[in-house]
């Protein structure tokens, strides 16, 4: 039997002196298995914030709704695509026609997104733009009129004043060539002819017989350029007609859904198969169908769509092609954008029908056939005279606010 010495000699820690540790091998082991946990778990995690980024895109959107409504309680009407201040002929006497690059009117070419901002949280950018300012970055003009200068004016502090509730989290565009971006833009309707001045005269702003005739035939949408409307004019229903889209800017990687090329004199070609740039050998890449090829055939416009958040040539779309599908430019110039709604979200992108709801549109929406010619004045029976259903389908029904298509089931 021990005795107390011998007791009182066993140290408490002797017990683990010889325990076997970790070897290498099971190390080894070990950080294998995390690795490959970890590697499980990002895609989940990226997916996650993915959704995160869907879900506040579609809040934005939401609100932007909101305060298409606000405005329309204000004021008994939408806001207009294509507003702002004019050039008079008075003030451009020596002028062949009522334009002058010296004085430096908005011109008629601010969007909706302008008319909304006091109902969207921005009163004080509201404020800046709807009184004159000071123009501190040149002598021309020395004052810049009340609703600004033209939407192109880097010079003019609010055009290049980042607005976080116009853009999707999504997006990573920034910085030049665009003065400063946005990521939702007014719908259109399913045809394009004449839309990028409507019923007014090029220059003079002044109603144009010839314009208004053509663009009452095809300005089927929400928004009419230049023009008012209202929930009125929505005989479709608001909750079966889109008002808002979305898209996705340029990154300067020739993406066909946010940049377009130029090419002279393109309208016929394009109004009577608006999938002239896909059935065009050499225009897309065949090893990668969301780019442009690399040809010497055309030029890129760098602005693209949605590249100056004030400015109505560059913030609507057309419910024509697909989500996502190719946008085009018929002319070479910076106010004829023939494009769809796009996003960086996978399969699809939202819209904002004009009873204010926020749905997501996928790419396999029905569309039609869109090798059909568009609606216009001097359409062929029976798909693309005026007054005829959508020649698009589903999709093309969605943009009309007056062609009495019946939609059935959801979509």
């Amino acid at each position: 039997m021990p005795n107390a010495k011998s007791l009182c000699r066993t140290r408490p820690h002797d017990q683990f002196m010889h325990r076997p540790g970790f070897t290498l091998v099971e190390l080894l082991v070990v950080i294998a298995i995390i690795g490959v946990m970890v590697g499980l778990l990002l895609p989940a995690v990226q997916a996650a914030r993915e959704a995160a980024r869907r879900m506040s895109c579609s809040n934005n959107m939401k609100q932007l709704g909101l305060a298409a409504h606000n405005y329309h309680a204000a004021y008994n009407q939408l806001p207009v695509q294509g507003a702002g201040s004019t050039i008079s002929e008075a003030q451009n006497a020596n002028q062949s026609r009522c334009w002058s690059t010296n004085v430096r009117a908005a011109n008629m070419r601010l969007n909706i997104m302008v008319g909304m901002l006091p109902f969207m949280e921005q009163q004080a950018l509201w404020e800046q733009i709807s009184n004159p300012m000071v123009n501190t970055f040149s002598a021309t003009p020395p004052v810049f009129p009340a609703m600004g200068p033209t939407p192109d004016r880097a010079e003019y502090d609010p055009w290049v004043t980042e607005i976080a509730a116009l853009r999707c989290p999504s997006d990573p565009g920034v910085g030049a060539p665009a003065l400063s971006r946005t990521n939702y833009i007014a719908c259109m309707g399913d045809s394009w002819w004449d839309s990028h001045f409507g019923p007014r005269d090029v220059r003079c702003h002044v109603t144009n017989q010839t314009n208004a005739i053509n663009s009452r035939a095809s300005m089927r949408g929400v928004f009419v350029t230049r023009e008012k409307t209202g929930f009125r004019d929505i005989l479709d229903g608001t909750a079966n007609t889109i008002m808002l889209g979305e898209n996705m800017t340029d990154l300067g990687n020739q993406d066909i859904r946010s940049t377009g090329h130029s090419r002279p004199n393109e309208f016929s070609a394009l109004r009577d198969n608006p999938r002239l740039d896909r059935d065009t050998p050499g225009r897309i890449d065949p090893l990668n169908p969301r780019r442009w090829a690399d040809t010497s055939g055309f030029t890129f416009n760098t602005l693209g769509i949605g590249m100056r958040w004030a400015d109505h040539y560059l913030t609507h779309f057309f419910t024509i092609l697909p989500p996502n599908s190719e946008g085009s430019i018929p002319l070479n110039a910076a106010n004829r954008y023939v494009f769809t709604t796009s996003s960086h979200h996978q399969g699809g992108a939202h819209v904002v029908f004009a009873d204010g709801s926020v749905k997501f549109i996928t790419d396999s929406i029905e569309a039609g056939n869109g090798r059909t010619p568009i609606v216009w004045s001097g359409g062929v029976a029976p798909t693309s005279t005026p007054g005829a259903p959508s020649p698009f389908g589903l999709w093309g029904a969605l943009g009309t606010r007056g062609n009495k298509e019946v939609l059935s089931g959801d979509f």
